[in-house]
């Protein structure tokens, strides 16, 4: 069968790579359950050309304009060997000014200058991740009261369900009263105090990524994962200027989860077991669009309407998942509806079989009885407000009685019904 690595280069083949990010780690621990995002993950594909390939392209990630403005804004704040970031680093974490006023600025990464000689290239990752580590713990070992290295854009390691991701966060603020601090620089607004409930927790989200990492390297070092804080320093352009202002997110809810889901994630060889040998997702494109469809499919998916906004195969997958039936009629997979509408419906996986089960054209499996009573209630109550005429419910089967039971008179089923006041008209009735 081969080793994983060499499965995943034939799954990739030559279509175009992407590594792990935060973003990246961050999505697949929000969804654990999608083997085809860890497995695409995994080989490192492009899923934005492949989404092309398979005919469901999306529009995914940040507009030019944007990109260039987060570009613009960060290195303003990070102006002077960061200056600027030592002064709001003093305002939001309420220590004094001359706890941060010196120390050590160390360039970790950041793109190559365009004037650059030809032999001046950016450093490959793991030398990266050595002059990180190497820096965190020059830094550590000569701790000193008043003294704060900042680290600009530190590489950091995290493995993730077998295979290694390379996180980069904006900055790290090192020994801030004792404690390392990751900074996250945005160039989303704070107006008047409040920013977008959705891009806040997304922040929060990449940032207990990246604190994950930062512990799990730490602890590498010998010293205690807890020396690095879970209030993460986050900066914004404030209201409509471009003057940065600094805000702590606790992010002790994300780190938990992320960690949790994180752990639960399954191994990368245990997704490849069940492929079959010589699958590849990189399809020649004379042999059609089908043929692309027909092998991203061998990889189960697991669609969440969440995956809009996180995943460049969201469009694909929700086309198969409401595609998808059982034999009940169309409708697709209930995971379409969101994780709320999936867990009500009590493991019915099919919305074509939840609604046969609904109009009583379907019994229940063993376990479904309760669902069933309340899908039928359900399916009553919108025929009543409709006028519709209800449809004929098959008679419940008498539950048998136990060999050695004593049956006793009027408490059986016909006895019940009997015994059961009669029904109140309905307010349309009237």
């Amino acid at each position: 069968m081969g080793t994983t690595d060499s499965r995943l280069d034939q799954l990739r083949g030559s279509l175009p790579t992407r590594n792990h990010n935060a973003r990246t780690v961050a999505a697949l621990a929000a969804n654990p359950g999608c083997a085809r995002r860890g497995v695409m993950d995994a080989a490192g594909i492009d899923k934005t050309a492949l989404a092309l390939r398979l005919g469901f392209p999306m529009a995914y990630g940040q507009s030019p304009f944007a990109i260039v403005r987060g570009h613009a804004f960060e290195a303003q704040v990070k102006e002077q060997n960061g200056a600027g970031l030592r002064a709001l680093l003093h305002g939001v974490l309420g220590v004094p000014a001359d706890d941060v006023a010196e120390g050590e600025y160390a360039e970790l990464g950041g793109d190559v200058p365009d004037d650059a000689p030809p032999d001046d290239r950016r450093p490959g990752r793991e030398e990266r991740v050595a002059g990180t580590r190497l820096a965190l713990r020059r830094t550590l070992e000569s701790a000193r009261p008043g003294v704060c290295a900042i680290l600009d854009h530190p590489l950091l390691p995290l493995d993730v369900a077998g295979s290694r991701a390379y996180l980069e966060p904006d900055a790290m603020a090192c020994l801030v009263a004792g404690r390392l601090h990751v900074v996250e620089i945005k160039s989303f607004s704070v107006i008047d105090g409040g920013a977008d409930p959705g891009k806040l927790a997304s922040a929060a989200r990449q940032a207990a990524v990246y604190v994950l990492a930062l512990r799990q390297m730490v602890a590498v070092l010998g010293y205690d994962a807890d020396v690095v804080s879970t209030d993460v320093v986050l900066v914004c352009p404030k209201d409509f200027s471009n003057q940065p202002t600094a805000a702590i997110l606790d992010i002790r809810k994300e780190l938990a989860v992320t960690r949790r889901r994180i752990a639960r994630l399954a191994r990368v060889d245990d997704l490849l077991a069940p492929l079959p040998a010589g699958l590849t997702f990189d399809v020649p494109e004379d042999a059609g669009r089908e043929a692309a469809v027909d092998a991203v499919g061998m990889v189960p998916a697991a669609y969440l309407p969440g995956c809009l906004s996180t995943c460049e195969l969201a469009y694909f997958c929700r086309e198969e998942a409401r595609a998808c039936h059982s034999g009940h009629g169309e409708g697709g997979l209930v995971g379409a509806l969101g994780t709320a509408i999936r867990g009500e419906l009590g493991g019915i996986e099919d919305v074509g079989r939840a609604l046969d089960i609904a109009d009583g054209k379907c019994a229940p499996a063993r376990g479904e009885e309760e669902i069933a009573r309340v899908l039928r209630r359900a399916e009553a109550l919108r025929r009543e407000v409709l006028g519709e005429t209800p449809p004929e419910t098959p008679p419940e089967t008498p539950p048998e009685t136990p060999p050695g039971a004593r049956h006793e008179p009027g408490r059986g089923p016909k006895a019940r019904a009997e015994a059961a006041p009669e029904p109140i008209a309905s307010v349309s009735a009237r």
